[in-house]
């Protein structure tokens, strides 16, 4: 029935996880006064505090009587199941239930409020399905958070659901108390990316705004252009003027400068401001299909195509391979720098095309000593090729080139 304590009644509940109302009423000298106390039955320690916490309301109150009608939320004993207080819970996920605009590489992660017995996380107990087909991947797991590595990018604008089962269970063997799942939404776009419009820049196989220094002897192919600059700060060419332009030893083309003959110098104004607006068109791109890939460190991958952003510098230590169709599009946002060691190759597969391939960024772009280059490389700093260096794209530079035995190729429409 129940247990009498100090004037306080408190009438047995079988322990539960939810909220129950305990309403007191007390008479003080004929005042009549009535106080509500909602409390949760965690435990039996539960209720030895309610008991003292009711003790200490009244304990300055003189001459009362205390009855305690106790109104039980949820709490028949004869239908509330008993429930496991040490079984473990969910404390949080990413991407949280709902998510949308999920980026594709994403790396689902599941924390636990406490240490999980590792060998019962596994792809049989965590599972993200696409539909009803199960989405092949990795499950590691570490302190209280699982992690789920797709084996492949997520699909574009695809919902998919997670699930942990009750066979995922504690360090002291306690299942978790249900099965449990949530859905989330990936970002990115079905469409194809469209080209970035070079405009006249795309004329160029190389554009700097200050300078093109040269240690020679480099190869070439394609036309050179350089303004606001005149034509001394292009250097290492030994050019040989002509009517508004210069040719060189070195240079399957024409070379350019500000300074020149008429037209150079407009169509070479028309040629950087449409540098910047194709910087512009890259940088403001939206939707990305994915973010902060691998931190920045790019090295040893195979590339889809699509759009992908980093807020850090991406490096390439290792050979990286741009697999697509040869419509298919890949703009590289990157806030940083970008910077390839010695001996990286980029290698095209499946028909990719340099011409289709952009990388644009903020800082310094370095291409290590006998590397290998595809794109076209659109930087708002400096483009700096190291001795051996290659590249089969376009270097255009809204300040400087610097040349060093170098091999540059204009890509073929």
């Amino acid at each position: 029935m129940g247990t009498s304590m100090n004037n306080a009644l408190i009438v047995s509940c079988p322990i539960s996880d939810t909220y129950n109302s305990y309403m007191v009423n007390c008479n003080n000298n004929g005042a009549k006064f009535v106080q509500l106390v909602s409390v949760k039955i965690s435990s039996r320690k539960t209720i030895k505090r309610i008991i003292m916490r009711l003790k200490n309301t009244f304990l300055n109150i003189t001459g009362f009587s205390v009855l305690l009608a106790v109104f039980l939320i949820g709490c028949d004993s004869s239908t509330s199941p008993e429930i496991d207080h040490e079984a473990p819970t969910i404390f949080s996920t990413s991407p949280v239930n709902g998510g949308s605009d999920v980026e594709r590489n994403k790396i689902v992660t599941v924390t636990f409020n406490q240490g999980m017995n590792a060998e019962t996380i596994n792809n049989t107990t965590f599972t993200v399905e696409d539909g009803s087909e199960a989405v092949p991947g990795t499950v590691e797991y570490s302190g209280t958070t699982a992690r789920f590595t797709p084996d492949n990018v997520f699909n574009a604008q695809t919902d998919y659901t997670v699930k942990i089962s009750t066979e995922a269970k504690s360090t002291t063997g306690v299942s978790i108390a249900e099965n449990t799942k949530w859905d989330f939404t990936t970002g990115g776009s079905n469409e194809p990316l469209e080209n970035v419009d070079l405009g006249l820049a795309g004329n160029y196989v190389m554009l700097a705004k200050t300078a093109i220094n040269n240690n020679p002897t480099s190869d070439i192919t394609g036309d050179l252009g350089i303004s606001p600059a005149a034509g001394s700060f292009i250097t290492g060419f030994a050019l040989t003027d002509a009517t508004g332009y210069a040719t060189s030893d070195q240079v399957t083309g024409r070379v350019y400068a500000a300074d020149m003959a008429d037209p150079t110098p407009s169509n070479l104004t028309t040629a950087v401001e449409n540098m910047g607006s194709a910087y512009d068109d890259a940088a403001g791109r939206s939707a990305p299909d994915f973010i902060e890939l691998y931190t920045g460190d790019i090295g040893g991958r195979t590339l889809s195509p699509g759009l992908y952003t980093w807020s850090n510098t991406v490096t390439v230590p290792n050979d990286v391979t741009l697999e697509g169709g040869s419509d298919d599009v890949w703009i590289f946002q990157i806030a940083e720098n970008l910077t390839l060691s010695s001996d990286v190759m980029i290698t095209l597969t499946g028909g990719a095309q340099a011409q289709n391939i952009f990388w644009q960024v903020a800082g310094e772009v370095t291409v290590g000593t006998n590397a290998h280059m595809e794109g076209v490389i659109l930087s708002k700093t400096g483009i700096t090729l190291t001795t051996g260096a290659s590249i089969n794209g376009r270097m255009l530079a809204q300040t400087a080139v610097i040349l060093d035995e170098n091999r540059v190729v204009q890509p073929q429409d």
